[in-house]
């Protein structure tokens, strides 16, 4: 009949002590003593001022100039942090790429951007929500 699997026979470890197996007998040793004084244990907690806000999120506003200004901004939103950009400073075509540019960075990020003015984007990663809808009503404000 096939004996009963165990592991701690797989390993070599048996758990039944051998019966004829007997401690020597020995004096008792001494602890060594600690070379270090004890010093009183302060059980209050402390905590670095700097990091009171561990969770904060940060919106930083960029007005880029040439084309190499999205890597920054990209960055940023990389980093985690929503960027406001305005685009009032830079022409047509090198808007469209830096617009193309971070869409793909914000898409590699799990975010979005949106467009909240006429030449101002708001481009945010994963953790941010944006609700409401600026540009629709951007076309009634200039009517009145």
């Amino acid at each position: 009949m096939a004996e009963k699997f165990s592991l701690s026979k797989f390993f070599g470890v048996n758990d039944d002590y051998d019966e004829d197996y007997q401690e020597p007998e020995s004096a008792p040793v001494a602890k060594p003593t600690p070379a270090t004084p004890n010093r009183p244990v302060d059980s209050r907690k402390v905590v670095a001022m700097r990091n009171a806000k561990p969770n904060a999120s940060h919106i930083a506003i960029c007005e880029p100039r040439i084309y190499s200004d999205a890597k920054s901004i990209a960055k940023q939103l990389t980093g985690g942090d929503a960027v406001i950009v305005n685009f009032a400073r830079v022409d047509e075509a090198q808007a469209q790429r830096i617009v193309d540019f971070l869409n793909g960075t914000a898409f590699a990020v799990g975010g979005e951007i949106k467009r909240i003015g006429e030449q101002i984007f708001l481009c945010t990663p994963h953790n941010f929500e944006v609700s409401g809808d600026v540009a629709a009503n951007l076309g009634t404000q200039f009517t009145k």
